[in-house]
């Protein structure tokens, strides 16, 4: 018997993602929260910013979660269920599943092996931090 092997983020991949992330947010004016999770959609590392909210800590590991989960950005799972009522209503009864701009997964030679999340402004700028923290460690932007 054959075992698979996952690869994940490492710890200080996931802390450049966060460092390069936190920069952005900055430059807009915004305190954020930033998640980074490994491949299997759990907590590598985490920042909440000074200022940011205490929710938008959960939100973030949320949209981490849900982009690692699914191998998407948050946003393209909006495109896929809008126009699909019996999706649309099964994704909102999904613990932690956002559907909303500020999750990327991060992917390494085609895998998936983490994603980072972002939460705390407009979710437009929530995907611009989360693409910079993706810039900050090489990833493709998916």
């Amino acid at each position: 018997m054959a075992i698979h092997q996952i690869s994940s983020i490492n710890a200080e991949s996931a802390q450049v993602a966060i460092n390069g992330a936190m920069a952005k947010a900055r430059q807009l004016g915004h305190a954020v929260s930033i998640a980074v999770a490994d491949a299997g959609g759990h907590t590598k590392a985490m920042l909440r910013m000074d200022g940011a909210s205490d929710a938008t800590r959960s939100i973030a590991e949320d949209k981490a979660y849900t982009s690692a989960s699914f191998g998407r950005p948050t946003h393209a799972l909006w495109d896929f269920i809008k126009n699909d009522p019996p999706l649309a209503n099964g994704f909102s009864s999904v613990p932690r599943v956002i559907v909303f701009g500020g999750g990327y997964p991060i992917i390494d030679e085609g895998k998936v092996i983490g994603a980072i999340g972002v939460s705390g402004g407009h979710y437009s700028d929530d995907m611009e931090v989360a693409r910079a923290g993706l810039a900050a460690i090489g990833a493709p932007i998916g």
